[in-house]
């Protein structure tokens, strides 16, 4: 069982940067799918961007295109997401997440999550 513990969220001013990690342990598979959820109070929970193992294929919401980039270092177990020209709307707690068998955006397709770090954009 994959375990999965976010950080790096906190409160920044519209325009700023933040950048989250996620550092995965326990059972790893070898070729899968890593992604950054999203939610706001009241809101549904929405993928943000997921990158694929094996490869590094990506994949973003167009509200975060061109803004956040999602990496991933193999050697460490870690995934990243980088936020730039943040905006108030980007306010939400952000979740990290594994799928061994789904490549996309769908939450339904991921296994593994993480328990959250909140990111708060202010104007």
């Amino acid at each position: 069982q994959a375990r999965l513990v976010e950080s790096g969220g906190g409160s920044v001013q519209a325009g700023g940067s933040l950048r989250l990690s996620c550092a995965a342990s326990g059972y790893i598979y070898s070729s899968y799918c890593m992604g950054w959820f999203r939610q706001a109070p009241g809101k549904e929970r929405e993928g943000v961007a997921s990158i694929y193992t094996n490869g590094g294929s990506t994949f973003y919401s167009d509200s975060v295109q061109g803004r956040f980039t999602i990496a991933l270092d193999n050697s460490k177990n870690t995934l990243y997401l980088q936020m730039t020209s943040l905006k108030p709307e980007d306010t939400a707690m952000y979740y990290c997440a594994a799928a061994p068998s789904y490549y996309g955006l769908k939450s339904a397709g991921f296994d593994y999550w993480g328990q959250g770090t909140q990111v708060t954009v202010s104007s």
